[in-house]
């Protein structure tokens, strides 16, 4: 018995240790460590015994087991084995053994499936990765057993329905990076050793790129000619590279005999409509030309309808394998292709359109949506409206599927970014080795030809493919362009600089200028203070940053005009109208006043939320429980019952002793702002002025999330409860939102700068969450933002509005004015699943409801993840798929009628203190509508009415008409 305690000891350290997780610094060194290790993240090679045992290599045999065949291959050391445990984090995985299940790892969105072809390209950019070693460590697994089991993966994998329909493109994928016929496509490999000849010998560079951004057949002779060229000075290394890279390169370019397909088609039933469209196209199509590339795109598309159709699972998984050597056809030979007129563009467009919805890179609903505008007139000319509207929709096509490989595979690829940044080049390249490579150069020529007839044209220095930069919000800046290719949550961003993100971060603090890859969607609320604080915001195609990188760290001018035009330029290059638009800003640049005097803090005491209605706002509480009440009063049924917290109560509390310091947390609070504006008088930078600031109410921040709450506070709330919300507290679950009298000011938004808890139920979990409430407000991003528009960003007062949760199933916000229009008659929407949608940055389902009654899809959703509101409080995370739309016709005839009913009902004297548009928050459950917030939607005036920024976009003649037959270049 006395063995037993240090027993049960040494377990529970065990689990500990298996359970913890390991810093990312960590698992850098060990991977650097697996890269000059011979066995690199192995330890032994063993026999996996059919029978669940191991056995020993020419010392031990395995129990034979009828039916059952023993695999020989390398075990994990225990680390690798333990960071599987700690952070599911899986590398060198061998397949063979793997059980089917855990690599599929449906619970963790797929992450095991998405780490091996993450891992594989890894290895092939980075000389084996943590295999640079081990890649020659015999025996470590063997090829035949990985084919075998890929096999019997992928077949058990599409003979379920499931997959296929609902994560087509990751099943795709990972038929192409699973081994299971004994293919192995070279497109990688070149792109993986043109990178690493580079990475090592510069001059090589140009050459890559074109490789990379342009490949073609004549590119082979090119390499061959620069090999010659530079032979002297190329290692033997080197020169045994670009022998692999020329042999690669010939066999990816070498014509294809399309009967290699047969192979395939003979699993496929000879009755099935498939096998007949295929059996037609490689008997017709044997030589290379537009007319087989149309007819591959077609196939394309053809194969994935009907994969689902065909139940073999034989004939499935070779469907797969069809598809996937159809896409390298129509990869290698598209840039053959070369349109002479504009007829001949559109006909490309729309036919690798096609071929990126039978790849997977967008949704077969999608192409519904949009296939109709991408179909080329039947006509000789058309107007330049017309073929703008083409091309808008065209870019739209490249923009959803570039989405596509970044909702799916983000979440490993920001794993594995932490520890590892190579990984954020796999975006890069999935894109690139696929249709959509093609699918944007074409759309961007059209784009150039476009400009040259609308005489509109972005001027972006360093930059191919100008038409890819699309404004989003109108502004102008001038600062250091810093470029983020790697995680942007990471990033600690500056006010006078301007950055390019591959996404938005949720909660960015103030920025001079911002673009990114992914808008995240129009009306997120990093989206909407960019807009009301006149912040050029733009989007660009991974290319551009790609090519914007060699300007990080230089000083720039950045602006982007109301319609979209957008200049990035240096610093030394701007005109004198430029630099006169600084001086001119800093002489006019307008703050507003937050109100204080007509706040009543009298008032001390829990509202019920049917109390409340707007004439309250900046008065007894913020602007969201006001029009919320006011909301609950015009729409009783559509809004939940509610408890207001109002100033009154935050201010009493502030009337305590603060621990630690002399006198009460108001009395602290006036002395930092008081000293703050002795310093700015005593002539210190604003920089230190902002420093002392920020540390001061860092430390106010933290006292008042220990404040204690007065008793009669408590009897109150706990009464509220009981009366309002039905329940005692600490039995129904709450969202606490921070409403402060600084938000949604006349020419401020403040949205999403204050702290909303989600989902609480826990009495104790109420009460603290109250205290962080209170305290969000002086956090250092909420400050900042407060104080580039504020002249009194320390006369903050949080009220709390306490409203029950609701599980919507999806939710979003309402914009009533079309934001790409600028047309006050429509409306803009943008939805995400579960709760919280589209406010948070996420790449959401955004339409523009024209005033037309038309509705046209701007993004569909490409948001991996999403949260569930239970009953037991927290959140619980969900993952998404995106073949379905989320909103349903009804939801979207639910949308307008709301709008409609707002501008009836609410458009009048002592309501909302707008006259629109309108910026509301809402969701559905069970197909039934819920209103959470209503405020004005803020744009900035100066932004949308410079006289410069309206200069840069020249007036366009719509009507113009152009022939299909003219000359594209």
């Amino acid at each position: 018995m006395k063995y037993l305690l240090p027993f049960f000891l040494f377990a529970i350290l065990t689990v500990s240790l298996f359970s913890q997780k390991v810093e990312n610094a960590t698992i850098k060194e060990r991977i650097e460590k697996y890269k000059t290790d011979a066995r690199g993240p192995y330890k032994d090679i063993r026999w996996f015994c059919s029978d669940g045992s191991f056995a020993i290599p020419r010392e031990q045999k395995c129990p034979e087991v009828k039916g059952k065949i023993s695999v020989q291959r390398a075990r994990y050391k225990d680390e690798v084995v333990a960071l599987g445990k700690s952070n599911h984090i899986y590398l060198g995985q061998i397949l063979s053994t793997t059980p089917k299940e855990d690599f599929w790892d449906e619970a963790n969105y797929n992450s095991r499936l998405k780490q091996y072809q993450l891992e594989k390209y890894l290895r092939a950019v980075d000389d084996g990765w943590v295999l640079r070693k081990a890649q020659y460590y015999r025996g470590a697994y063997q090829v035949e057993d990985e084919e075998a089991w890929g096999v019997d993966f992928l077949t058990w994998l599409v003979s379920k329905d499931e997959p296929l329909t609902r994560q087509f493109f990751l099943v795709r994928q990972a038929a192409k990076d699973i081994p299971h016929s004994g293919d192995n496509s070279k497109t990688l490999n070149v792109r993986a050793v043109s990178k690493t000849i580079s990475d090592v010998y510069p001059a090589f560079m140009n050459l890559r790129v074109k490789i990379h951004g342009q490949p073609e057949y004549s590119d082979i002779a090119k390499v061959k000619e620069f090999k010659e060229q530079h032979r002297t000075k190329l290692s033997a290394k080197q020169l045994e590279q670009f022998d692999i890279l020329i042999a690669d390169m010939e066999e990816v370019y070498q014509p294809v005999d399309l009967h290699s397909l047969d192979r395939f088609l003979k699993d496929i039933p000879k009755e099935s409509t498939i096998y007949q469209s295929l059996t037609d196209y490689i008997n017709n199509y044997p030589t290379a030309g537009m007319g087989r590339l149309m007819a591959t795109a077609e196939n394309l598309a053809s194969l994935r309808k009907e994969i689902i159709i065909v139940k073999s699972r034989k004939a499935r998984l070779a469907m797969l394998d069809i598809s996937n050597t159809l896409e390298e056809i129509f990869f290698t030979e598209t840039s053959h292709w070369k349109p002479k007129t504009v007829k001949e563009t559109m006909d490309k467009i729309c036919y690798t359109g096609m071929a990126a919805v039978g790849t997977g890179f967008i949704e077969e609903w999608e192409w519904d949506v949009l296939s109709h505008t991408l179909a080329v007139p039947e006509k000789e000319t058309i107007t330049l409206s017309e073929l703008t509207f083409f091309n808008e929709k065209a870019r739209s096509l490249v923009e959803w599927g570039t989405g596509m490989v970044r909702g799916v595979y983000k979440d490993v690829v920001n794993l594995y970014g932490g520890f590892e940044p190579l990984a954020y080049g796999y975006f890069d390249d999935r894109i690139r080795g696929s249709v959509l490579l093609n699918l944007g150069m074409t759309v961007g020529e059209l784009g150039d030809y476009l400009a040259k007839e609308s005489k509109l044209s972005n001027q972006i220095v360093s930059v191919s493919n100008q038409r890819s930069f699309r404004g989003l919000n109108p502004g102008f800046a001038m600062g250091e362009l810093v470029v983020v290719s790697g995680n942007e949550d990471e990033v600690d961003v500056s006010k006078d600089k301007i950055y390019i993100f591959n996404h938005p971060p949720s909660d960015i603090k103030p920025v001079a200028g911002i673009a990114t890859v992914s808008e995240g969607n129009m009306v997120s609320h990093v989206q909407l203070l960019a807009r009301n604080l006149g912040i050029p915001n733009a989007v660009l195609s991974s290319e551009n940053l790609s090519d914007l990188e060699r300007l990080s760290g230089q000083k720039v001018f950045y602006a982007v005009s109301n319609k979209g035009t957008v200049i990035l330029k240096k610093a030394n290059d701007m005109t004198e109208e430029e630099r006169q638009l600084f001086e001119v800003k800093k002489r006019s640049e307008e703050k507003v006043t937050v109100p204080v005097e007509k706040i009543e803090l009298g008032q001390k005491s829990v509202l019920n939320l049917r109390n409340v209605n707007a004439s309250h706002s900046g008065k007894l509480c913020g602007p969201k429980a006001a029009n919320l009440g006011q909301l609950k009063l015009t729409f009783p049924d559509q809004v939940v019952e509610g408890l207001v917290i109002p100033f009154g109560i935050f201010r009493e509390h502030l009337n305590q002793d603060m621990p630690g310091q002399e006198g009460t947390y108001w009395v602290f609070l006036n002395s930092v702002f008081q000293k703050a504006n002795e310093m700015k008088k005593g002539g210190q930078s604003e920089e230190m002025v902002d420093n002392y600031v920020l540390s001061q109410l860092e430390i106010l921040r933290e006292g008042i999330k220990k404040i204690n709450l007065l008793p009669s506070f408590l009897s109150d709330l706990e009464s509220g409860f009981s009366k309002v919300l039905g329940q005692p507290i600490g039995s129904v679950p709450v969202f606490l939102r921070s409403d402060t009298n600084m938000e949604d000011l006349k020419d401020f938004t403040g949205a999403g700068l204050n702290l909303t808890l989600f989902n609480v139920v826990e009495r104790e979990k109420i009460l603290q969450g109250i205290k962080d409430v209170w305290a969000s407000p002086y956090t250092e991003r909420s400050f900042k933002w407060r104080q580039r528009y504020l002249l009194n960003p320390e006369n903050v007062f949080p009220s709390i509005l306490v409203i029950p949760s609701v599980d919507v199933e999806y939710s979003g916000v309402l914009i009533t004015k079309g934001i790409t229009t600028g047309d006050g008659r429509d409306l803009t929407i943008a939805f995400s699943r579960g709760a919280g949608g589209a406010v948070d940055g996420q790449a959401a389902e955004s339409y523009l409801l024209h005033h037309s009654q038309n509705s046209y899809l701007l993004s569909p959703a490409r948001e991996p993840s999403y949260r569930r509101l239970p009953e037991t409080g927290g959140t619980a995370t969900k993952y998404a798929t995106f073949e379905s739309p989320i909103l349903n016709y009804q939801n979207v005839f639910d949308i307008r009628q709301l709008a409609y009913d707002i501008y009836q009902k609410l458009y009048k004297p002592g309501s909302v203190e707008s006259q629109g548009p309108f910026d509301v928050e809402l969701g559905f459950k069970d197909n039934k509508l819920w209103l959470f917030q209503i405020r004005p939607f803020v744009e900035n005036k100066s932004a949308m009415s410079s006289t410069y920024l309206e200069s840069i976009t020249p007036k366009i003649d719509g009507e113009k008409e152009i022939s299909l037959k003219n000359k594209i270049q």
